[in-house]
């Protein structure tokens, strides 16, 4: 009984010291121009890219990623900021009649007002268009921000990815750890996800936050002091 009980407490302590290790290895990432912070396995490269929305706008992104051995992760922010003035001006040369050259409230002219609503849902979509299977998708919130998380198997290898994907101040987040089979799973990126306002400081809501449009915005409490290190 002692050996056994010397057994477990020594896997235990290898188990908390290298956990320890491992997050100590990591590093806070922020940017103020996006609006948040996360962490990293190392400093993430940064590549200009373009995201399709649902109804066709052409967006900005930036997609800052890491590359582990076998892991992969990622951090994609999506600018959704231009998509009234986009889809307003596609609106101009739509058949006459259509719903999409119509100022519907509900609606807005090229639908951009759906755009914006739908862009977390949509992004969640894509995820489900490759080999996978689905073993949680839930409803989740950081820091009062809603959004979508999903844990997914790869069908081919077996790999596991977890996504967590969030709206704020239309601005499109999407996190994703992608690892090989037996590894740990991600949980410490896709959760890692905070809020900053435009000080640099740590925010949170005192509300639900949706990022729709014709939704008042809740108010926030500063919870963290300006951060500069890896700001952007």
């Amino acid at each position: 009984m002692r050996t056994r009980l010397v057994l477990l407490v020594s896997a235990v302590l290898v188990l908390t010291v290298s956990r320890t290790a491992f997050t100590q290895d990591w590093i806070e990432f922020s940017s103020r121009e996006e609006r948040i912070t996360c962490l990293f396995p190392t400093e993430p490269k940064v590549t200009e890219t373009t995201w399709f929305s649902e109804y066709g706008a052409v967006l900005p992104a930036r997609v800052y990623s890491v590359s582990q051995g076998q892991s992969r992760y990622s951090l994609t922010v999506v600018d959704y900021n231009p998509v009234e003035r986009l889809q307003v001006e596609k609106s101009k040369s739509c058949p006459a009649g259509a719903e999409t050259c119509q100022g519907i409230g509900d609606w807005g002219l090229g639908y951009w007002k759906n755009d914006v609503r739908g862009a977390i849902v949509y992004a969640t979509s894509k995820f489900l268009q490759s080999d996978i299977k689905v073993t949680h998708l839930m409803w989740n919130s950081q820091q009062m921000v809603q959004g979508q998380e999903l844990q997914l198997t790869n069908n081919a290898d077996q790999s596991r990815t977890w996504a967590s994907i969030y709206m704020h101040e239309n601005r499109l987040i999407i996190l994703e750890a992608t690892v090989p089979k037996g590894y740990p799973e991600p949980a410490l990126f896709t959760q890692s996800l905070a809020w900053l306002d435009e000080s640099g400081r740590g925010i949170r809501y005192s509300t639900i936050y949706v990022n729709a449009p014709d939704v008042p915005k809740p108010s926030a409490r500063v919870v963290a002091p300006a951060n500069p290190v890896g700001a952007r």
